[in-house]
């Protein structure tokens, strides 16, 4: 794994792998880099809306030169991003909020719909609206309101209209049992197709073989899915435990000989 100093073609690299949309692991496999370099690479340098390779490339070496980061090349995500409540760091947190997006997008889902349904999981209020979504991720409402349509389609973000007329969205502690659920059901579905097709190809040829081999198995999984989702339901709506109070220190009375 090569060591030292991202150069300037790799950064040409990052910036070509964020206008694929792809995923920081992704972009880290294909430079032979660790993840946490190129989510660091990012984050400092205008982040995935603002980076570009040759600005990039140029601070860096400003930064080599003054020996430490003027507050003028701060990256802009750092610059917009609100104060962050229960004293987190603002940068420590935009960069999870990246590898959790990347994580969702591992699992089939695209980059926008990522962004927005880790934004509505990752946030301390009870929903979002479509403007500070806009605001926070630095994108176009054309495509908040895309990727949003998709997620409702998927049943994993539900909208309001709040008092002020305005859609707000929200992510229910229910929502990864649905989800869960719905890939029961789409493999209980697979399997009955799978065993349809039994009877199409002839019970005891090779192929129906391996197509009831599949209903099976796919059976199993399905149910085994769907108990444990039954089972482990309650654990979404658990409470964080109440920060309990520190014990206050007890004055010692005065000896005989202060009084």
């Amino acid at each position: 794994m090569p060591g030292g100093r991202l150069t300037q073609q790799e950064r040409q690299q990052i910036a070509q792998g964020l206008a694929d949309d792809l995923a920081y692991a992704e972009i880290a496999r294909r430079l032979d880099r660790p993840t946490s370099t190129v989510t660091r690479e990012v984050m400092r340098n205008g982040g995935p809306a603002g980076y570009r390779a040759d600005l990039a490339q140029r601070a860096t070496g400003h930064r080599a030169r003054r020996g430490h980061p003027p507050a003028a090349a701060a990256p802009r995500d750092a610059r917009t991003a609100p104060e962050q409540p229960y004293g987190r760091d603002a940068a420590e947190v935009r960069a999870y909020e990246e590898t959790f997006t990347a994580v969702l997008m591992a699992s089939g889902m695209n980059r926008m719909s990522a962004q927005i349904l880790g934004r509505l999981l990752l946030s301390d209020t009870e929903g979002i609206t479509a403007a500070e979504l806009v605001q926070h991720l630095h994108v176009s409402p054309a495509s908040v309101s895309k990727a949003v349509a998709f997620l409702e389609e998927q049943g994993l973000v539900r909208r309001e209209r709040d008092e002020r007329r305005r859609d707000r969205y929200f992510v229910d502690a229910d929502v990864w049992y649905e989800s869960t659920m719905a890939s029961a059901r789409a493999n209980t579905r697979l399997a009955e197709t799978a065993r349809e097709g039994v009877g199409v190809y002839g019970a005891g040829t090779p192929a129906a073989a391996r197509l009831e081999n599949i209903a099976r198995f796919l059976d199993f999984i399905s149910e085994s899915i769907t108990r444990a989702a039954e089972q482990a339901r309650d654990i979404l709506y658990a409470q964080p435990p109440q920060a309990q109070p520190q014990p206050q220190p007890q004055e010692v009375p005065p000896s005989e000989g202060e009084r």
